[in-house]
């Protein structure tokens, strides 16, 4: 396969459009290169430095008889396929803002279609020798929703630093997280319920099949998530059928390793969900299922989350106890106000009632660790709890590859509260602009301050995808991550290395999940 996409050795397109008093521009277009399955156009961006592809075909679409099917070959087209404009993004509801999610977190309106097994690819490689690192980003969205083409996604600036990156698109909800015995029945490997991490990693194998078309370097990719994405690098982690195809991970708040994830089932679990849920709705057999229209599927309630198979996604625990998980550096951490939803109705009294019921004779240590005194102390405690549910996923990470792995692992944990409005702290997803330099696609009053933190965090990450260590002259260390003597990397409004933030409360729940 040869790239054309190089000015001046390489056949390019440009349209000049001018009008009377408007502002002139230049649209460049990538004319031709091969990929697998064909050839395809793309773009430069405005600075003429980045080659950007959009809606790149890594399969071959999951509707009609292939849903709830493994994602298959991508089939040869005619001609040249333009990878010019967003790819339709995973069916789902209709993106609406809500929390903390403003609209650059969220998909746009349209495209949204089953038809979405596409990625998007940034590069300012000059050849296809130049094996530039490569990050492939995976999104979050409870597994619910998400899709490549989030505003705050984008890979232009990391481009411009010498990383490749790809950002995939995966099924969602029913589409991608159903368990049924008939679905298990009708696999080879008698299982159901992971086709979405089966997409990421059909995407996987083409970036080491096609990357180097773009400059990038197959043997040194990096997997990097937040939220579900998080989870998903996770499963991809322990997963045998992704061995090889990454050789670091980048996990943002989110984990599999503790009881109380709450979007993982195990499999006989799941398919008896599946099974009862499709029952409620009047659907009993798979073949019904395939014929029913995409967004009547969207109607039916439920939750859905990867699923324990033993096949797709083990133990992740027992994973890593066995040293089976693909031994990679690693970066995780989470963030102070780490948390999606409030707080229940609850009272000091119905709190300190449920920790005996739950605890029974470590009622009085957590009670001590976990204080609920008044309303205001619960809250603060409540929400504490939030923010663990992530950090201690992410701890335990951190901490089990540390101890059983030969690779290294550093942990970050996030602080800078975004000014403007509305205020929910340092979020449940505010990190990532600032470690992927998107803050320019984010409708926020930023002060130097969040310029200055974005800089420091994409340099570490840009740094972490190159080589495996964050560090770099001229950067405060990073400490590298000791269970003995666990020290982090604060990113806030000033950066540096610090405690374990919640030690104690983290020890106490360690204990519970042994």
């Amino acid at each position: 396969m040869r790239i054309l996409f190089l000015l001046p050795a390489f056949i390019i397109m440009i349209f000049f459009f001018s009008c009377q008093n408007t502002q002139d521009f230049t649209l460049v277009k990538i004319e031709k290169m091969e990929v697998e399955g064909g050839f395809i156009s793309g773009k430069i961006d405005n600075s003429g430095q980045v080659k950007i592809f959009k809606g790149i075909p890594f399969a071959t679409p999951p509707v009609g008889k292939l849903r709830w099917k493994a994602p298959q070959p991508v089939q040869p087209w005619e001609g040249i396929k333009a990878c010019t404009e967003n790819p339709a993004a995973p069916i789902q509801d209709p993106p609406v803002p809500f929390f903390s999610w403003s609209s650059e977190f969220l998909i746009p309106k349209e495209p949204i279609s089953e038809d979405c097994l596409y990625l998007n690819i940034w590069t300012a490689a000059e050849n296809t020798n130049e094996k530039r690192p490569v990050m492939v980003w995976i999104y979050g969205g409870g597994f619910a929703s998400g899709g490549n083409t989030v505003p705050l996604y984008d890979g232009e600036d990391l481009a411009k630093e010498g990383v490749v990156v790809v950002n995939l698109n995966y099924r969602v909800g029913i589409f991608g997280f159903l368990a049924h015995p008939e679905l298990s029945q009708e696999n080879p490997d008698q299982t159901s319920g992971n086709y979405g991490i089966l997409d990421q990693i059909a995407a996987l194998e083409w970036v080491k099949r096609n990357i180097a078309q773009f400059g990038g370097d197959p043997d040194n990719v990096t997997i990097a998530g937040q939220s579900a994405g998080a989870f998903s690098v996770n499963a991809l982690v322990v997963s045998p059928k992704a061995k090889g195809l990454f050789h670091k991970a980048i996990a943002q708040s989110g984990g599999m390793f503790n009881r109380g994830s709450g979007l993982v089932s195990g499999l006989t679990g799941a398919e008896e969900n599946g099974k009862k849920m499709l029952e409620n709705a009047g659907i009993f057999t798979v073949t019904e299922l395939r014929e029913i229209p995409a967004d009547s599927l969207l109607k039916i309630p439920g939750r859905f989350g990867p699923v324990i198979d033993n096949k797709v996604i083990p133990n992740v625990r027992q994973s890593f106890e066995n040293r089976s998980f693909s031994d990679v550096t690693l970066l995780t951490g989470w963030n102070a106000d780490d948390r999606v939803s409030g707080n229940p109705p609850m009272t000091p009294a119905e709190f300190k009632s449920n920790a005996k019921k739950q605890y029974g004779g470590r009622a009085g240590e957590f009670l001590d660790l976990f204080p609920a005194t008044s309303i205001e102390e619960l809250t603060e405690t409540q929400n504490m709890q939030a923010v663990l549910s992530f950090g201690l996923q992410n701890y335990t990470w951190a901490k089990m590859q540390s101890e059983l792995g030969t690779k290294d692992a550093y942990v970050y944990y996030f602080t800078r509260v975004p000014p403007g409005e509305p205020n929910y702290g340092a979020f449940h997803s505010a990190e990532f602009s600032y470690a992927l330099h998107t803050l320019r696609n984010w409708n926020r009053p930023f002060e130097q301050e969040d310029y200055d933190l974005e800089k420091t965090m994409s340099s570490y990450w840009i740094n972490f995808v190159k080589t495996g260590n964050p560090n770099a002259e001229g950067l405060p260390k990073w400490p590298i991550f000791d269970p003995e003597n666990p020290l982090v990397i604060d990113l806030g409004d000033k950066v540096q290395s610090r405690a374990l933030p919640f030690w104690p409360q983290i020890k106490f729940l360690e204990s519970l999940n042994r």
